[in-house]
């Protein structure tokens, strides 16, 4: 794998995203984090999702949702379905964010069990509208589904950056330390989660996600259909 490294050792799976500065989610980035997971999956392991020092990810590769109403459809298909696929993994998935985390870099952390953040003067949340992108139903129902309500029109409708502090009320993440206790932290948390006994894991966060996974594939289905509108 090119922009996207693996690491697994005692259980836990390390998916880190070195795609250029700002993490760029591309399909190449989508393909082969896929692939991690389903080697994450086969080995049974818990997995930290994470970043490059002060960037976890700016979002989507804009060149890609620029190139043409087709790739731009794909890629948020794509991503969507990545989320979806996060959001029923069989194993908790926890993000370590390094830093900034922007439109779809914070659908990552929206779609990951256990959020710790790096503490700094990051950026953390749905910039959608203020870029000029009209929010894709899937990226909707992802967010109801983890902002708390007096959030989320802030952080949809009005595309409202947060602190790292901040981004934990705003359901962005749950813990932040400081940056170089992050790996450390997010290897603790890890080590915890591995006492599960993983089969009651995944069944427990199949019913209790259900809806939103019934609403996310709905969702993706209709997204599929229509032009994302793009106004830069």
């Amino acid at each position: 794998m090119e922009l996207v490294n693996l690491e697994t050792k005692d259980k836990i799976a390390i998916i880190t995203l070195k795609n250029g500065i700002v993490n760029a989610i591309s399909p190449q980035v989508i393909s082969e984090i896929n692939t991690a997971l389903d080697q994450a999956e086969q080995d049974n392991a818990v997995v930290i999702l994470t970043g490059q020092a002060g960037m976890f990810s700016g979002g989507y590769d804009l060149k890609v949702m620029t190139e043409s109403a087709e790739s731009a459809i794909s890629l948020v298909t794509a991503g969507s379905k990545l989320a979806r696929r996060m959001l029923a993994f069989p194993t908790p998935i926890i993000a370590a964010c390094t830093g900034h985390a922007i439109a779809k870099g914070a659908f990552l952390l929206l779609s990951c069990d256990y959020r710790i953040g790096s503490a700094g003067a990051f950026k953390i949340g749905l910039n959608e509208v203020a870029i000029g992108m009209t929010m894709h139903d899937a990226g909707i129902e992802i967010a109801r589904n983890r902002i708390p309500v007096n959030y989320l029109t802030r952080s949809v409708i009005n595309a409202e950056l947060y602190d790292p502090q901040t981004a934990t009320l705003a359901g962005f993440l749950d813990q932040v330390v400081e940056a170089e206790q992050l790996m450390d932290t997010a290897k603790v948390v890890a080590g915890q989660l591995l006492s599960l006994n993983m089969v009651a894991h995944h069944a427990t966060k199949l019913k209790e996600r259900k809806d939103v996974l019934t609403a996310l594939d709905a969702a993706i289905a209709y997204d599929a259909t229509t032009t994302i509108t793009i106004n830069f």
